[in-house]
């Protein structure tokens, strides 16, 4: 090949490439990591773009180059030359494929390995998916609807569904689990970055698939222990409303007195004295049936199947509580 050819070839593949690059880097395609897994898990990402980003560029080259150079006349009817194989060609294009995907499978199963080991005495913080809301219990047995998690301390998250199949995602984590029913999977996180940062189902479960959104909260060592601490002392008196949006009655309904609770996907509790009514039943009686057993009276406009049975998941003082709040607070 001549000289000017393989200039005009590498011209037009390094435009081509730093185009290419420009998008990969200025283009916000990923979150901001916000943990050691995330980190390595975008050295991944970047190891495989840059080898993508080099085909890319050889590829345009040869393309645009064959375009210009190689364009036959359109009054041209001829056949082009027999081509009957490149023995060389075929193994080059064979060989240097299998190199490069062997590289990314090495690299890959080396950070897979490294952000699945959950280091010495992690904090070990319990996961439940239920439609449509995240749990997290902790080791002082209490269970909050947010994540709340110490920055650069080793954390392990088991995690577990109570009725279908979810998945939990923490975008700035890099790192997905599904949540199975009757098993545990675990998911290792070292939050280095303080913030505030969306929790979200990944798995479609139901009407209110949307709305399973949550929190994670990555707070200083000493904000976390005040936090942990002062949780504790509070857990003798969990409110009614910390119930009610934990167990993630807020994605499926609306309850005026608790602003974050303004679902669509099940009846409007506001209304609770009025389809009480119309079940022939007292309201704290109509409440607690519909916590326990929600398809033994199902709202007319709403189907059977969708809300799941919290029979045995709230204790019999919280749940009178949480029966007592919404009857007292509960219009016509």
């Amino acid at each position: 090949m001549r000289r000017g050819s393989l200039l005009q070839l590498l011209g037009i593949g390094l435009v081509a490439g730093a185009i290419a690059t420009c998008v990969a880097i200025f283009v916000p395609w990923l979150p901001t990591p916000a943990s050691r897994e995330a980190g390595r898990i975008w050295f991944v990402y970047w190891f495989a773009t840059v080898i993508s980003l080099a085909i890319f560029s050889v590829v345009v080259a040869v393309l645009v180059y064959s375009m210009i150079n190689f364009r036959v006349k359109k009054d041209d009817l001829s056949d082009g030359p027999p081509i009957h194989g490149h023995t060389t060609l075929e193994i080059v294009w064979t060989a240097i494929p299998t190199v490069l995907v062997t590289a990314i499978a090495v690299v890959s199963a080396v950070v897979l390995a490294k952000d699945s080991h959950a280091g010495a005495n992690p904090l070990v913080v319990k996961v439940t998916g239920i439609q449509f809301a995240w749990s997290f219990t902790y080791p002082n047995g209490q269970t909050y609807p947010i994540l709340r998690l110490p920055i650069d301390q080793h954390v392990k998250l088991e995690i577990t569904s109570n009725d279908v199949i979810h998945s939990f995602w923490v975008p700035n984590f890099a790192q997905k689990q599904d949540a199975v029913p009757g098993q545990i999977n675990p998911l290792v996180i070292t939050p280095d970055r303080l913030g505030h940062y969306p929790v979200i189902c990944t798995e479609l479960c139901g009407l209110g698939h949307a709305l399973m959104r949550s929190e994670a909260i990555v707070m200083s060592a000493g904000d976390y222990k005040a936090w942990y601490q002062g949780s504790a002392a509070a857990s003798a008196t969990v409110s009614p409303t910390a119930i009610f949006t934990s167990k993630g009655c807020v994605a499926c309904h609306t309850f005026t007195p608790i602003a974050a609770a303004r679902g669509k996907v099940g009846p409007d509790l506001d209304n609770l004295k009025r389809d009480a009514a119309k079940a022939g039943q007292p309201v704290a009686q109509y409440i607690e049936q519909s916590i326990v057993d929600p398809n033994a009276y199902i709202t007319p406009g709403y189907k059977a199947g969708v809300m799941p049975s919290f029979k045995g998941q709230i204790p019999a003082p919280a749940l009178n509580a949480l029966v007592q709040y919404l009857a007292k607070n509960a219009k016509g």
